[in-house]
């Protein structure tokens, strides 16, 4: 077997075709990274003339005038294969090493250990726990089985299983107030629609105003507008925003009230004709239920005219970044504004995406990030608990690794990173006062 730096074009044909890849592994995921101070090489593995193994690496200067180097969700190789993975390791150190290297850091896309709906283990389920010795005894520093979110990329995730599924099929999964919310949504005139690239201000002020609500700092206008250059005329993102149209909703409400007024009307003319023979108790519970169902509309007219008012006749909800690529659709983040949550827009937004995924012969929809603490207590178990109502399964995968190059540049980064941490947190408290 033979090490070699690959071509683009070479790298791209082998990587499409691996059960591994994501778009982070991709010639536009390099592109989009050099933003950052990030270059990119293609190396792998020939066994003859067929490469066997590949990777993307990205590379970056660090304070102490080394490089680190990362595959993002790792090495596309068979982790299985310990003769393969131990050949592909050497050689890419001895490579590394040339390069000024301190260090490797993967964190392979292979799940750990098989999870049902409920973050349980499926009872003789898939176990790759063999990934993970190989890797260690091959030098790989792992960082552990984290629970939360604290690793470059998720380890734990939450999917839906689409593959050769009719959508009647996956939505059997969603829990039936899922199916309410939907079919509410349709009915108050919650669209989705995707973006243009002059519209990203619009994704941006959602995701500041979702920043604000749950505290975290946003990224700039230019990272979205970075990402979009790069990434979208491949078709790997696509932006969506969910809309209400306050107009359609107050129209279809007002034929419901007229439709819901003639059900009444007959029903009263039936019962006093006695043509039909009815039960009292019954007709008046129906007469009830009907004109109930008549005040809530008209409220209803009165609360979309009001927020119209406000807001303006088609204001946006929510939107949601999608990255597309490979064998699944991820949803990587999104938001929603505060003032409209009660329209609950990342149901529907997260719905066109499943319809998306289904419709264009994908395996799978990645909701992507949620914590592996499934606890009553944990502070984050609301995104679980949502994104589980659509049926699916917890995905947790083998974790995070360096292969250390030089032990020596090694210790020192991490005392100059985390000093570089101190002082960043520091100067954001300052900042903050």
């Amino acid at each position: 077997m033979k090490f070699v730096e690959l071509s683009v074009n070479d790298f791209e044909k082998f990587a499409l075709k691996h059960e591994q890849i994501t778009f982070h592994q991709t010639k536009e995921w390099a592109e989009l990274k050099k933003a950052n101070g990030w270059c990119s090489y293609y190396v792998g593995m020939l066994k003859g003339k067929k490469i066997v193994a590949a990777s993307l690496l990205l590379a970056k200067d660090t304070v102490i005038k080394k490089k680190m180097f990362y595959a993002p969700r790792g090495f596309l190789i068979d982790y299985h294969d310990l003769e393969l993975l131990t050949a592909f390791t050497n050689e890419i150190k001895k490579w590394a090493k040339k390069k000024n290297a301190i260090f490797i850091k993967i964190d392979p896309y292979v799940m750990y250990k098989e999870h049902d709906l409920n973050g349980d283990l499926v009872p003789n389920g898939i176990d790759n726990s063999d990934v993970v010795d190989n890797l260690k005894s091959l030098g790989y520093h792992h960082f552990g089985f984290n629970l939360m979110q604290d690793t470059l990329q998720p380890r734990w995730m939450h999917t839906i299983t689409v593959k050769n599924r009719s959508l009647d099929d996956v939505m059997k999964d969603f829990e039936s107030k899922t199916r309410q919310i939907l079919r509410k949504n349709e009915k108050l005139g919650v669209k989705t629609r995707e973006i243009t690239r002059d519209e990203i201000k619009i994704f941006k002020d959602i995701m500041q105003h979702t920043g604000e609500r749950r505290d975290f700092i946003d990224r700039p206008l230019s990272y979205y507008e970075n990402m979009w250059d790069t990434l979208h005329e491949s078709g790997i993102l696509k932006i969506l925003v969910a809309e209400v149209d306050f107009d359609e909703e107050i129209k279809n409400a007002e034929e419901e009230i007229k439709k819901l007024e003639v059900a009444i009307k007959e029903r009263e003319e039936k019962f006093n004709n006695k043509a039909t023979p009815m039960n009292e108790n019954k007709y008046k519970a129906n007469q009830k239920k009907d004109n109930d169902e008549i005040d809530r509309l008209k409220n209803n007219i009165e609360k979309s005219k009001s927020m119209k008012k406000e807001y303006g006749a088609k204001p946006v909800l929510g939107g949601i970044l999608f990255l597309i690529y490979g064998n699944e659709v991820l949803s990587l983040f999104g938001g929603s504004k505060k003032e409209l949550m009660s329209f609950q827009s990342a149901y529907t937004l997260h719905f066109e995406g499943i319809k998306y995924a289904v419709e264009h012969g994908y395996d799978t929809y990645n909701f992507y990030g949620i914590t592996g603490n499934f606890s009553k207590d944990n502070p984050l178990l609301g995104l679980y608990l949502f994104k589980k109502s659509f049926g699916g399964q917890v995905v947790e995968l083998v974790g995070e690794f360096d292969l250390i190059i030089s032990k020596w540049y090694y210790r020192l980064y991490k005392i100059a990173f985390s000093m570089y941490h101190k002082l960043k947190h520091l100067k954001s408290i300052l900042t903050r006062k």
